[in-house]
């Protein structure tokens, strides 16, 4: 009898963890999510949203107060504004909204196109511009010849109370693969 009482209690143990399990994962498509992005051309814009449809994340875009033109992202320029920032490591372009209220989310994906192998410097301005302790980050990116690795390296080593997960690069990628990797995460 004692066998058949330690079986049941053992398998109820097991159908909470389940569902519990099974909840956690439901997290994600809720409104604790929330895909913050900068975007100078769109093609991180265009990912941004895509995550956002897939976790049911709400979209905050991180506005520089001065946008970006062309020759602001001329990287063979050294005196371009995309050069000269990157080349400063306390540059912090400033934000049209620093105010963004952030005690509602739980998961906070970063996301911004990669400038000479790293995240541009306004993503700077918006970690430290918000309260992300306690919640999970998760970095994307996008880029035209450049992984994600080294971005999320000099983020984790800029912001180690941070609560970094691995970071992906998203370039061209779809509704699908992206899905994927959300539920990867979970």
């Amino acid at each position: 009898m004692k066998k058949i009482m330690f079986t049941l209690a053992a398998m109820v143990l097991m159908c909470f963890s389940v569902v519990a399990q099974k909840n956690e994962k439901m997290n994600m498509k809720s409104s604790e999510v929330l895909v913050a992005y900068f975007s100078a051309t769109g093609t991180t814009a265009r990912v941004a949203q895509d995550i956002a449809d897939v976790t049911g994340g709400d979209l905050y875009e991180i506005v520089p107060l001065s946008a970006y033109t062309s020759a602001d992202l001329n990287w063979n320029d050294k005196q371009s504004r995309s050069s000269v920032e990157m080349n400063d490591m306390k540059a912090r372009p400033d934000m049209k909204d620093k105010e963004k209220d952030l005690s509602a989310y739980r998961v906070v994906f970063i996301g911004y196109p990669i400038w000479w192998n790293q995240a541009p410097r306004i993503i700077n301005t918006f970690i430290e511009s918000a309260d992300l302790k306690g919640k999970t980050l998760i970095p994307f990116a996008t880029s035209g010849g450049s992984g994600i690795e080294n971005s999320v390296k000099m983020l984790k080593k800029t912001y180690p109370e941070l609560d970094w997960k691995a970071g992906k690069l998203l370039n061209r990628s779809g509704k699908d693969a992206i899905r994927e990797w959300v539920e990867s995460l979970e």
